[in-house]
């Protein structure tokens, strides 16, 4: 029987509204506004029969989580492997500093998705995109659960989305990106954006 992850990305939070680069420094909650993005998320997975919410520990996905297994009557597990990609020295920034000050250098993160191009202190996408999996191979040999949620970042999105070879839009908040596997395959069914 396939097991399914339904990877949704957390509601929106201040540094969304402010175009300021995020990371793993910066721990805040849902906006209003991102709040009302969790509910929608919610109401689109209540019929998936999740029976497992995996969540970053980051309050904006764990808020998240929390607002979805309300809604679904689901328990919630915190796995670092989720959490949001460490931007080192950008984090905390404007976007329009970061474009400015470390122009090249942001340029190579941006648009070269299999390097190991980082900021100090930080993390390539590579080694996202290597955590993230080995959090969801995890996933597929736990016994019960065959239908998993798991409230994460825009990055673990587009991460799993590189690895399966498909382009991947901006992603929202709010997203969700259903995949099964099934014996060694993944399989991707939809980006809800």
């Amino acid at each position: 029987m396939p097991k399914h992850f339904y990877i949704f990305r957390h509601g929106q939070c201040p540094l969304n509204i402010t175009n300021h680069i995020q990371g793993q420094k910066f721990n805040g909650e849902l906006t209003i506004e991102g709040k009302k993005q969790a509910a929608q998320t919610a109401e689109k997975l209540k019929d998936k029969q999740i029976t497992l919410i995996i969540s970053s520990p980051m309050k904006r996905a764990i808020q998240t989580a929390k607002i979805i297994a309300e809604k679904i009557h689901a328990p919630i597990l915190v796995d670092h492997r989720f959490i949001e990609v460490n931007m080192g020295i950008a984090e905390g920034l404007h976007i329009s500093i970061v474009e400015k000050k470390y122009s090249k250098l942001y340029q190579k993160w941006r648009y070269y998705p299999n390097s190991n191009i980082r900021f100090a202190g930080g993390e390539s996408k590579l080694e996202v995109r290597k955590r993230i999996l080995d959090g969801l191979e995890y996933y597929t040999t736990i016994p019960y659960h065959n239908n998993i949620g798991i409230s994460s970042h825009g990055i673990a999105i587009s991460q799993i989305m590189q690895h399966l070879g498909l382009s991947c839009p901006s992603v929202n908040n709010g997203a969700i990106l259903h995949i099964s596997r099934n014996s060694s395959n993944w399989q991707y069914h939809e980006l809800i954006n």
